[in-house]
C-alpha cells in the first residue's frame, strides 16, 4: 500500500490542529501514515506532539509557502493537504487513498490525479469544491453588490465559476478544486515546482492546478466522500481577507494573461455599487455610499500593484 503523508499548514491558535491531528491518528490503524504540521512563524508555536513531524518556518509567509514547507519535509507517495479546521468523517484516510489509487489507475499510463472530497460546512451547505479556472466576468460578478442576495441560488454559484455539477454522490473532472483538502502524488506537486509563494492568500490552489493540467494531471473531485469545514480559520478580519483575495486575483491574471481588463472592470462595477448604495441611501441613513465607492477604490488600486 502506498505511504501516505497528511501535511496541515498551521498558523494561530493549535487548537483545532491539535483536534485534527487525533481525528487522523483514530484513523491510521494499518494505514502507513505520517502526519507533517507545518508552522508559519506562528505567534502561538505549534508543540510538540508524538508521532507528528512538526517544522517551523522563520518568516510567515502565507498558505502556499507554508505549504511548500510541509511538503518538503514529507516522505509519501502520497500527499493529503488539509486545512486544520476540518472534521473528518469515519475511514476517510483510507477512503481518499483508495479513491486517489483507483482514479489513478483508471487514466493511462503516465497520467497522475489529484483528487478532492465533497466539502460542507458544518450546516451542510456545499462549499462548492469544483471550479472553472477564473475569468474577468466571474470576479465582476461576485463585486457587484446587488447580486449578494442571490448568493443562496444556483443561478449566483454559476456566475462566480462554481461547478454545479460538484455535489454529494457525483464524480467529476473539473478545472481546479478547493484547497482545503487536496490528495496528489507527491512527485507530481514537486514536478511543477510547488505552489507559487507569490501568493500569500488564495488562488495559490488555483494557480497550482493549472500547472498540473499543462502537466496532463486530472482534478477530480469525489462526491461519494464528504468532509465538513468550518472555514476562514487562518484568514484574518474580513477587510483583511477581502484585500488579500483581491491581491491574488491580480497576481494570477497577469502570471496567465486572463483579465487584462479586470481593474477596469471593477472600477465599472464599483460604479454601479455607488449608484445602488446611493438608492439605498434614501430608505437607511446607515449606507455610505461615498464612503463604500471609496473603500472599494482602494481595494482595486492596493491589487493593482500586486501585477
Amino acid at each position: 500500500m502506498s505511504r501516505l503523508s497528511v501535511v496541515i499548514p498551521f498558523y494561530g491558535d493549535p487548537s483545532d490542529t491539535l483536534n485534527l491531528v487525533q481525528q487522523i491518528k483514530a484513523q491510521t490503524g494499518e494505514l502507513p501514515i505520517e502526519i507533517v504540521v507545518s508552522d508559519d512563524a506562528s505567534p502561538i508555536p505549534f508543540p510538540a506532539v508524538e508521532e507528528v513531524t512538526s517544522v517551523r518556518r522563520d518568516t510567515n509567509g502565507g498558505f502556499g509557502s507554508n505549504v511548500n514547507t510541509g511538503v518538503a519535509a514529507a516522505t509519501g507517495d502520497w500527499l493529503l493537504i488539509l486545512n486544520s479546521d476540518l472534521t473528518l468523517p469515519p475511514n476517510f484516510l483510507a477512503d481518499m487513498l483508495s479513491a486517489a489509487e483507483e482514479e489513478e489507475e483508471a487514466q493511462r499510463a503516465g497520467q497522475g490525479v489529484m483528487l478532492s472530497p465533497h466539502i460542507t460546512g458544518h450546516n451542510g451547505e456545499s462549499q462548492w469544491v469544483g471550479r472553472a479556472f477564473p475569468k474577468t466576468r466571474h470576479h465582476a460578478w461576485e463585486w457587484f453588490t446587488p447580486a449578494a442576495r442571490l448568493r443562496p441560488t444556483r443561478f449566483w454559484h454559476a456566475m462566480v465559476g462554481h461547478d454545479l455539477v460538484c455535489t454529494t454522490g457525483k464524480r467529476a473532472e473539473t478545472d481546479w478544486l478547493m484547497g482545503a483538502c487536496m490528495m496528489l502524488r507527491r512527485e507530481d506537486f514537486n514536478a511543477v515546482g510547488g505552489m507559487d509563494e507569490r501568493f500569500f492568500m488564495n488562488s495559490e490552489e488555483t494557480d497550482l492546478q493549472r500547472r498540473l493540467a499543462a502537466h496532463g494531471i486530472k482534478r477530480i473531485f469525489r462526491g461519494d466522500i464528504v468532509v465538513e469545514h468550518l472555514g476562514g480559520g487562518s484568514s484574518g478580519v474580513s477587510t483583511q481577507r477581502r484585500q488579500w483575495v483581491l491581491d491574488s486575483r491580480f497576481i494570477y491574471n497577469a502570471k496567465w494573461n486572463e483579465g487584462k481588463h479586470l481593474a477596469t472592470a471593477l472600477k465599472a462595477v464599483t460604479v454601479a455599487n455607488f449608484l445602488f448604495n446611493l438608492v439605498r441611501a434614501l430608505r437607511n441613513r446607515a449606507v455610505k455610499p461615498l464612503a463604500t465607492l471609496r473603500e472599494e477604490l482602494t481595494y482595486i488600486k492596493k491589487a493593482e500593484s500586486k501585477r
